[in-house]
């Protein structure tokens, strides 16, 4: 088979992939769909803050536990469960607008449900991939994967925004529900081996194993940290400094504020089909070197944010982001035992994600107390910094490629 396509030779891959890739593409108006029912029920911007809250308050605090039964329980199984769950809980929000009966307080719960079931289904994602596929073809997998999220992720917010307008956020989000329906029944096509174990429960004793995993290597626990900071960056200065740029700056503008974003996925997607091909032989290293690309559009945004410079240099952000991704799926996946992989990457959630909220409120108070070109300038000076300085860790800037008759698990 063709280098790019090899884990498709693989006829577990090839069911996930059809199920993911479905799912994908009907949750790719999930953001925008819950946005808009939430201003459909209350046009108050605090009313979809509460709900977006919700969502990521239950993620963080169900994450680890998430890992601990994702390592427990056939992972298919797992995923499986949560998307019947996403039906329930989405499938309410839906019923509940179409009969013009939602409130904010029942959507807020609704959407911690929500929240508390992707806390399974990600470290349950991130376990599975090595056992559906041939150690060799672990990185052409992550990148196939990849090029469906970022191609939906450039193209289903347009096909959400048309739907939202035409026919309201509802339906957006039966479309979302039918692609659960159709995923459950694929992913049961999956045929595993039981998890290992001796089949004793113990959800501290786990995450204690699960943390000994994780804390053991130098690697994990530096790139983590800084991405704890990195995130924090991320979100605040391009999720908040970003758009408030877009809206007062007309070098700018709304309108090209989307092409930036846009540019950005384009690199991801482009990325994603370089590395179907060409095996990075140092994947931390790459990766590494490719994330800090982020702090080129971050410091260009307060420096002079014309649509086509900020453009370009979020286009090789995406890429470099592309980079980071793929190597850090493949480093984890060929140097975690397999059996431990969704506890590990569920620290890894964890440590990366917690700080992000806080990243939101920092910046939100900055760019009304600081002038935003030094503010963003700053960001992106330390966000290099921050990324470019774990190469000085030498199982970073070491680490090469698992032999396949070696991976680990």
């Amino acid at each position: 088979m063709n280098r790019g396509l090899a884990a498709l030779g693989d006829r577990n891959f090839r069911w996930f992939f059809l199920a993911r890739a479905i799912t994908m593409v009907t949750g790719s108006m999930s953001s925008i769909a819950l946005a808009f029912a939430v201003l459909q029920i209350d046009n108050d911007p605090v009313s979809l803050s509460l709900v977006l809250t919700a969502f990521t308050l239950a993620n963080i605090v169900f994450v680890l536990f998430g890992g601990v039964v994702a390592d427990r329980l056939p992972r298919a199984l797992v995923i499986q469960t949560c998307y019947v769950i996403d039906i329930l809980s989405l499938g309410t929000i839906a019923y509940l607008l179409f009969t013009d009966t939602a409130t904010i307080p029942i959507v807020v719960a609704l959407a911690a449900v929500n929240g508390a079931s992707t806390a399974f289904v990600l470290p349950a994602m991130q376990g599975i991939i090595p056992q559906l596929t041939r150690p060799e073809n672990l990185q052409q997998a992550n990148a196939m994967l990849s090029f469906v999220r970022s191609a939906v992720t450039i193209g289903g917010p347009v096909i959400a925004g048309i739907l939202v307008t035409t026919a309201g956020p509802a339906w957006a989000m039966v479309v979302q529900i039918v692609g659960w329906l159709v995923a459950i029944p694929i992913l049961a096509m999956v045929k595993l081996p039981p998890p290992a174990g001796d089949g004793r429960f113990s959800l501290f004793a786990d995450l204690r194993v699960g943390w000994s995993e994780f804390w053991s290597r130098s690697w994990l626990v530096v790139v983590v940290f800084a991405f704890m900071i990195m995130n924090a960056i991320h979100v605040g200065a391009w999720g908040v400094v970003g758009p408030y740029i877009a809206k007062n700056d007309d070098r700018l503008g709304i309108a090209g504020w989307g092409w930036v974003v846009s540019a950005e996925g384009v690199g991801v997607l482009l990325m994603t089909l370089v590395l179907m091909w060409f095996p990075m032989k140092r994947p931390l290293r790459l990766g590494m070197i490719g994330i800090s690309l982020f702090a080129i559009p971050l410091t260009m945004l307060g420096v002079h944010p014309a649509v086509v410079l900020v453009a370009i240099a979020a286009f090789l952000a995406g890429a470099g982001a592309e980079l980071f991704s793929t190597g850090w799926n493949v480093a984890m996946m060929e140097n975690i035992p397999t059996e431990k992989l969704s506890r590990v990457s569920s620290y890894d959630m964890l440590g990366s994600f917690v700080v992000m909220p806080i990243g939101t409120l920092v910046y939100g108070w900055l760019i009304t107390h600081a002038d935003p070109a030094v503010v963003l300038t700053t960001s992106g000076i330390l966000y290099a910094a921050i990324a470019l300085v774990t190469l000085f860790v030498p199982s970073v800037w070491k680490m090469g490629r698992v032999e396949a008759a070696t991976v680990r698990g």
